[in-house]
């Protein structure tokens, strides 16, 4: 499996590295049945995040035709310049969810967009989502009644892209994978390593990171629950 995780100005580190590594300790665990690299819809270059100016380098183009498998990562910070320190002043009272929508709308006003659409098209190919990740989906117009998750503070941005909102940690809709706060990075690497590599392999990786997955992985099965 070829997966290819998105770099785009003002990422989230956490959302990119955590998926990373566990798919790439998956990679090595399985004599290399998973390769996994950055990548950015403008091809290879220097990535600034939203955090601090950390910057990552994407190695090549993001592209449907060749993955297998691709990771939209979230947002960090607030408005302005990527790696600019913010200016606590500003912002006219927006509340977190706020800056994050601007900073991930810029992101759709790129030619990403048009990009992941390929891929939500492409059969074969899963589109996971870390954190607001998702929002970008949903805000490109891909998540029109389909079950998805994001951060908690971006659930009702989440909901007003027509998104079927589930407060899961992770959310398994088949070649659509969604998962909530930062740190479910590990939680869905982790997941699509058993999905797709079996669990043994994700149980290696698990016991490397001393790591335990956390909360149910959502699927739309089953019989709908009583209210309790």
């Amino acid at each position: 499996m070829h997966a290819q995780i998105v770099l785009f100005d003002g990422f989230d580190p956490l959302d990119v590295i955590a998926p990373y590594e566990v798919l790439y300790a998956g990679g090595a665990a399985s004599d290399g049945a998973v390769e996994v690299e950055l990548v950015a819809a403008e091809g290879p270059r220097e990535v600034v995040s939203g955090a601090g100016g950390v910057t990552l380098r994407a190695t090549a183009a993001l592209d449907p035709e060749r993955a297998g498998l691709i990771v939209v990562p979230g947002a960090a910070g607030r408005t302005g310049t990527p790696g600019e320190a913010p200016d606590e002043g500003t912002g006219g009272g927006r509340t977190p969810d706020e800056f994050l929508s601007v900073l991930l709308g810029r992101a759709v006003q790129t030619g990403l967009p048009s990009l992941l659409k390929a891929a939500m098209d492409r059969p074969g190919l899963t589109v996971a989502a870390v954190c607001g990740g998702s929002l970008v989906l949903g805000l490109a117009g891909l998540l029109a009644e389909r079950p998805a998750t994001t951060h908690h503070l971006g659930l009702d941005t989440l909901a007003g892209t027509g998104a079927r909102v589930v407060r899961a940690r992770v959310v398994d809709d088949g070649d659509l994978v969604t998962s909530g706060g930062v740190t479910s990075g590990l939680d869905l690497g982790l997941h699509l390593l058993e999905r797709e590599l079996g669990p043994r392999v994700a149980l290696a990786v698990e016991e490397l990171f001393a790591y335990e997955r956390r909360g149910i992985v959502w699927r739309d099965q089953g019989p709908e629950p009583r209210p309790m």
